[in-house]
């Protein structure tokens, strides 16, 4: 029966997102849902962002490992995010009406500079795919047994397949439905929990006491590894296409904004529910956190829960993932075809050319990222690693490019180039200081001093 809904639900999604595809007449259409999504939309999209497996597989394990303070970089880092682009970014972006990210480069800095900023933007997205199809080939593991190889095949057909069909409009149709199954699924599954336990003051008085320190000791060190995990998220998701087209999906400049923070207090909040039902896993369940943690939920789920609650779970589950996937999927290959295959085109692509592009680069990084799932196994380092660099090599132009009107192309492109530079070889290093910092630190003065020094003319 269950191995039965999770069947059904798969195709009721490969319906929505072929009937989401009539919606679809030009390439606006498939990278911004044509700019007309309203404020419930937009806001499940949003939040539909991160709230996948690094929330409910990583987030959970990492904080079974070592409480509130392991998982600063996910979810308190990604509500970060959505707050600082509602804030800051979003209503200046929304207002230059752009089609994708690497677009505001164009304007801002040049053709050159697009060019090399799309080159850093699409390599970021390759292991957070991969990081999602990762959990769904566990999820077909853990449920039916299947290789785990095998279902990150078969869930990276799923997710392709409406994704290269209904392009945003498929992806923000199935954020809302997904997300209502998501937020549903975890209540009733903590609730059932928590009735078992005893009551959230058993399951709270068991854990350790360091289980929710929430800030540094004190050490120097310690402080600096802390700021670098509220960046990794909290500001190197910024300068990302997939948060961009989903805020600027939006039907107006309001709604932009409005959309940023009602996502991140919606993902804040649901975003506590794994952490919880973890504790609870282990009060009750001690066996299946001492094993796989990443696995732990699930495994917990399937042998002691009862039927609709784990349809609901699973179901939950399935859907944070895939909506994930399918924006993660669509950001690089409208930067590829948009920023990449156009300005090299010359003009000679039309616009009904170029939507068939973007739909043969969403087969295309889809094939790329299936291959790097069947290869790693740690589902919150592959998300992690995606992040940064973007915040080392495009965070200081974006931000300078918008409120520095003295910064040039040339500071642009020394920021970028420097900065993962300086990531790169400190990360080397053999070191337990976090690299993004000097990383970020070298982009930014790169940034400042080559827009000095070489002056736009």
């Amino acid at each position: 029966m269950l191995l039965l809904s999770i069947v059904i639900y798969l195709i009721i999604t490969v319906v929505i997102g072929y009937w989401a595809s009539r919606r679809v007449k030009t390439s606006g259409d498939f990278m911004l849902a044509g700019r007309s999504l309203p404020l419930l939309l937009s806001s499940s999209a949003l939040f539909a962002t991160w709230f996948g497996s690094e929330t409910v597989f990583g987030a959970s394990s990492e904080f079974l490992k070592g409480g509130l303070y392991a998982v600063i970089e996910d979810p308190f880092g990604a509500a970060l995010c959505l707050v600082l682009f509602g804030l800051f970014f979003a209503r200046k972006l929304y207002s230059m009406n752009l089609l994708t990210l690497g677009d505001f480069f164009k304007v801002r800095f040049g053709k050159r500079t697009e060019l090399v900023a799309s080159v850093f933007i699409v390599p970021s997205y390759m292991g957070y795919i991969a990081a999602q199809l990762l959990a769904m080939g566990l999820i077909l593991n853990v449920v039916i047994g299947m290789e785990v190889w095998e279902g990150v095949i078969i869930s990276a057909l799923v997710v392709t397949f409406y994704t290269y069909v209904g392009g945003m409009w498929a992806i923000s149709i199935t954020d809302f439905i997904q997300s209502v199954i998501i937020i549903g699924g975890l209540i009733v599954l903590a609730i059932n929990l928590t009735i078992k336990a005893g009551g959230v003051a058993a399951v709270l008085s068991e854990a350790h006491p360091d289980t929710f320190q929430f800030l540094p000791k004190g050490n120097f060190k310690e402080v600096v590894i802390y700021v670098g995990a509220w960046s990794v998220l909290g500001l190197g998701s910024i300068p990302s296409q997939d948060v961009f087209q989903r805020v600027m999906s939006s039907g107006s400049v309001n709604t932009a904004v409005r959309s940023c923070y009602i996502a991140a207090i919606m993902y804040l909040t649901i975003a506590m529910l794994p952490l919880f039902i973890s504790l609870c896993v282990k009060h009750l369940y001690p066996e299946f956190a001492d094993g796989d943690a990443q696995l732990a939920l699930p495994t917990m789920v399937l042998g002691h829960a009862t039927l609709p609650v784990q349809i609901l779970f699973f179901g939950s589950l399935l859907s944070a993932i895939m909506s994930t996937t399918s924006s993660a999927i669509l950001a690089p290959s409208a930067i590829f075809s948009e920023n990449l295959v156009k300005p090299l085109a010359k003009g000679r692509l039309n616009d009904k050319q170029l939507l068939m592009i973007t739909r043969f680069s969403v087969l295309g990084f889809s094939v790329i990222a299936t291959i790097m799932a069947t290869m790693r196994s740690n589902i919150y380092e592959l998300v992690g690693e995606s992040s940064m660099l973007s915040l080392v090599s495009l965070f200081a132009p974006l931000v300078l490019g918008l409120y520095w009107k003295k910064s040039t192309a040339t500071g642009a492109l020394l920021s970028m180039v420097l900065g993962t530079f300086a990531w790169f070889i400190f990360g080397r290093l053999d070191s337990s200081w976090p690299s993004l910092i000097p990383g970020l630190l070298v982009s930014l003065l790169a940034m400042i001093f080559g827009s000095l020094v070489w002056k736009k003319k």
